[in-house]
């Protein structure tokens, strides 16, 4: 499967591995660094979307997209694990969710962007009931790759994502060339989407990053330990 994501904001904040440990499954260990675990809510927008040698399917190809991660690892291999994702398409949700086992929810999200201002709300439910995010965000500075060893490296060079059905791990692997991230600044006004999950987030702002753009491609899953 290919993929653009454009406009993302990595918003991080560090945890307490005790506060989430209980919510990763079993075959998977959350990956920490210096003693802390991080979860980031990650707002941006997929583009060409498509299946590999076949076209766009009306109403997939483009949509808004907000996911809620940690950092894993099974059988040494770093990757992501998604206590949440929301899309604004409802047809997109409902493939990935039967496709890539992944806890996919159908959402209203409205992003207007302009220039380097990204204006993203997205709603899950009924307001007051449901899950929301509402942020104004954009990037600080020139793009840069990340250094080895840094934090901005071991956040973001992850080449897999795991998912969970049934009591069986599956792991899809992930190619993509480094991220060019930018230093971020935002705005947060409400942000529910990871306490929808029950986690609650530290007081503390998080770490911002920014990307314009990252073509992905991603493979089908393959069940944890069957190779």
């Amino acid at each position: 499967m290919f993929q653009r994501w454009e406009d993302l904001l990595f918003a991080h904040w560090r945890v307490e591995p005790g506060s989430i440990a209980t919510k990763i499954p079993a075959g998977l260990s959350l990956d920490v660094r210096d003693g802390g675990a991080w979860v980031a809510v990650t707002p941006f927008v997929i583009t060409r979307l498509r299946l590999r040698a076949l076209p766009p399917i009306p109403g997939t190809s483009r949509f808004p997209e907000l996911n809620v991660r940690t950092y894993v690892t099974a059988e040494g291999k770093p990757g992501v694990w998604f206590f949440s994702l929301d899309a604004g398409s409802p047809l997109a949700a409902f493939f990935a969710r039967r496709l890539y086992h992944l806890p996919y929810f159908a959402a209203r999200i409205r992003v207007v962007a302009k220039r380097d201002a990204i204006s993203y709300r997205c709603q899950r439910g009924e307001p007051g009931k449901g899950a929301e995010f509402l942020a104004a965000y954009g990037p600080i500075g020139e793009p840069f790759r990340a250094a080895p060893g840094s934090l901005e490296e071991w956040l973001t060079t992850r080449y897999c994502l795991y998912a969970e059905n049934g009591g069986t791990l599956y792991r899809a692997n992930i190619a993509h060339e480094p991220w060019a991230l930018q230093r971020a600044k935002a705005e947060i006004f409400q942000n529910t989407m990871a306490q929808a999950s029950g986690i609650e987030l530290p007081p503390d702002r998080p770490l911002l990053h920014y990307s314009r753009a990252l073509d992905v491609r991603v493979w089908w899953p393959e069940r944890v330990g069957a190779g």
